[in-house]
């Protein structure tokens, strides 16, 4: 049966765990390397791997491409306009036919029924790049950049300023997981899905939903935000002026703790979800998350190939 990674609620805590052990390890490996060099084991040396792209991509598309290349491996970076996935061609179809090119794929999609019918239909193992609904490697490296620097993250207080997207949707499955806290600092308008506030509380982590903002910021140990239009949706002045409440700023980290993170997944838009007070301050790890997706992701790619140290 072959590992997936799409959701980390599909996650047994155990791999993940293992996954963070390892991304730890690579990391320490490589410190004072170049990018370009390649990791002594190169255990994807005879690898070729699909990055597909049906949304803009940074941080997503670059860390996967190096971490690939430092690993030994191949990539083929393909976007919508190069594909007929879903269009011209049943999704089940492309898949089908990708397993017998390539032994990994990294899919970065709209809905999540897309990477899920791919994903039965895939020979090779799937990532979960981004969907509509989910963003479990941005969530799995902030939290491996949380506990880099403050310990475990269990039983701490992490609270989620703005909207319920993909990003708070996979927080919210991680809280199950590693037993934290989680508060959703937003408007009532914008909730994540009741189904996986229930799922968390189900699984032992306490949730919150609050305008409130001393009660959101009082005592937190995490404070992360992303932008309030995500990139899937029109952008519209009314949801700007809604979300205007729950900016991030120099003010409301102030009641957290002294030793307390801030992480956004970028891009920002700076003065708006945040200020650059925050953004650039003492507090802020956000820059540090984004260099850690890429040693996340080799970690990942190991454990969906299932060549992870033990």
């Amino acid at each position: 049966m072959k590992n997936n990674f799409l959701n980390l609620k599909d996650i047994h805590l155990n791999d993940l765990r293992a996954i963070l052990n390892e991304a730890l390890r690579i990391k320490d490996l490589r410190v004072n390397c170049l990018n370009g060099k390649k990791d002594e084991d190169k255990v994807l040396s005879d690898v070729i791997t699909a990055l597909i792209f049906e949304k803009p991509s940074t941080r997503t598309r670059f860390s996967f491409d190096v971490g690939i290349r430092q690993l030994g491996g191949e990539t083929i970076t393909s976007s919508s306009v190069d594909m007929h996935l879903g269009k011209n061609e049943n999704v089940s179809d492309t898949a089908k036919v990708l397993s017998r090119y390539v032994d990994l794929v990294m899919l970065r999609t709209f809905d999540e029924k897309i990477l899920f019918e791919f994903c039965e239909h895939s020979a090779v193992p799937v990532i979960n790049g981004l969907t509509d609904q989910s963003h479990p490697c941005q969530v799995l490296a902030d939290i491996f950049t949380y506990e880099e620097k403050r310990g475990s993250i269990s039983g701490k207080k992490v609270t989620w300023a703005g909207d319920g997207n993909n990003v708070c949707n996979s927080y919210l499955e991680a809280a199950g997981k590693f037993g934290f806290n989680f508060c959703f600092y937003g408007p009532q308008v914008c909730l994540p899905d009741r189904s996986l506030i229930e799922s968390a509380e189900k699984c032992g982590g306490k949730v919150l939903v609050t305008e409130n903002p001393e009660e959101a910021f009082y005592n937190a140990d995490l404070v992360v935000t992303d932008t309030w239009v995500s990139m899937h949706e029109i952008e519209k002045k009314q949801k700007r002026e809604v979300f205007s409440a729950f900016q991030v700023t120099s003010k409301k980290m102030s009641l957290a703790k002294k030793d307390s993170i801030f992480l956004h997944c970028l891009p920002a838009h700076r003065g708006e979800e945040v200020t650059d007070e925050v953004i650039d301050g003492p507090n802020s790890q956000v820059f540090e998350a984004a260099e850690n997706r890429l040693h996340v992701q080799k970690a990942i790619i190991k454990w969906v190939l299932k060549i992870l140290n033990p």
